[in-house]
């Protein structure tokens, strides 16, 4: 019988030792098939990034996706980008200054954002009350820019507005933002800002941009201490409430991510404000290598990526699975906005944040 077994057994052991061999040669080959890149990100982008079904999406592309997170102006102006794949800033002045810096690239735009500005119902009443906000479907929508813009020549403070018993703090009224010499956001709430105070026109000369200066210095030199990522002006919001941050500039993904990460997150009080006009953040996916350009259009083509990047919050060309994502968490935000504006060049913004930096040292 042991004789008859043994060329059974040494056959078996054959077949079992070739297929190790063939599994282990078929899990190299699918090992060095998956490639690795590295990309600076900003901040807003981190969640994304480090979800786990987003990582498995990119691994089903062969992609292992390595990131570190800076202020898209720093990603522009501080790192050495020959060391990276990929650049994914928030905003497109700071993507051309890249491309400045690093010749003709690929780009590409898998997501955006406006800029909004996360507030408190007793807020958006007494605001309301006073002509800057206007209510639509329920819901406060609306923030008059105009209207604030003079409120800020005039330091006009809380405790002075009509119907502010609910906030009757002496402090100015100002919208928070991170710190303009180094976050995007920041940026893009100068961008706006400018835009009223060159009499709703986009800044686009030397001249224009000196006839602004001194009226938006008070919007960032009365703020005190400022955040250098846009995560931090989200987070005081969110945990220290009306008392601390009455109103932020901050990305609509982050606020609608919140709500979508955590039911309790957004809480009944706070408000959503649309600054009237907007702006749009295009997260713009600069292709520093051949790899990294092939990130961009797996974000920019994937459906399953597409349909993560609205989980995030984020807008993509979907627009019913961006409004499907905020009905599910009863959030009533616009599902388009008209009055849009553009940023000034990057040479015009980046000569204003000189300016307001001088002012700051």
């Amino acid at each position: 019988m042991n004789r008859l077994l043994a060329p059974v057994l040494g056959f078996l052991l054959l077949a079992g030792l070739g297929y190790a061999i063939y599994t282990s040669m078929n899990g190299q080959r699918a090992l060095k098939a998956q490639t690795t890149i590295t990309g600076l990100i900003g901040s807003e982008k981190e969640a994304f990034f480090a979800d786990p079904r987003v990582q498995q999406a990119l691994l089903k592309q062969d992609l292992i996706v390595k990131v570190e997170k800076a202020g898209s102006r720093q990603i522009a102006t501080a790192f050495d980008l020959k060391k990276y794949d990929f650049a994914f800033p928030a905003g497109q002045p700071a993507a051309d200054k890249i491309l400045q810096g690093v010749g003709k690239r690929p780009t590409y735009v898998p997501f955006f954002t406006p800029m909004v500005i996360a507030s408190w119902q007793p807020i958006a009443k007494i605001l309301e009350a006073n002509g800057v906000v206007r209510e639509k479907d329920g819901v406060y929508y609306w923030f008059d820019l105009d209207r604030y813009f003079a409120w800020t020549q005039q330091e006009t403070r809380w405790k002075d507005l009509k119907n502010s018993e609910a906030y009757p703090v002496n402090k100015s009224v100002l919208i928070r933002t991170t710190d303009v010499r180094k976050s995007n956001s920041a940026a893009m709430y100068l961008a706006l800002m400018s835009y009223i105070a060159n009499g709703q026109r986009v800044v686009a000369s030397r001249e224009e941009m000196d006839g602004v200066i001194p009226k938006l210095l008070p919007l960032f030199l009365r703020q005190g201490y400022t955040e250098y990522s846009s995560e931090g002006p989200l987070e005081n919001y969110l945990s220290m409430g009306m008392g601390s941050s009455p109103l932020v500039m901050i990305y609509e993904s982050q606020f609608i991510h919140e709500a979508l990460k955590t039911p309790s997150g957004i809480r009944p009080d706070m408000a959503l404000l649309y600054p009237e006009p907007g702006l749009f953040t295009r997260h713009v996916l600069v292709g520093l290598s051949e790899n990294g350009a092939r990130l961009g259009q797996v974000l920019s083509d994937d459906p399953e990526l597409q349909k993560l990047a609205t989980e995030h919050g984020f807008r993509t060309t979907d627009t019913a699975a961006f409004k499907a994502q905020a009905e599910s968490r009863k959030l009533a935000v616009p599902a388009q906005l008209v009055q849009i504006i553009d940023p000034p060049s990057y040479e015009t913004l980046e000569g204003m944040i000189q300016a307001i930096e001088q002012q700051m040292k």
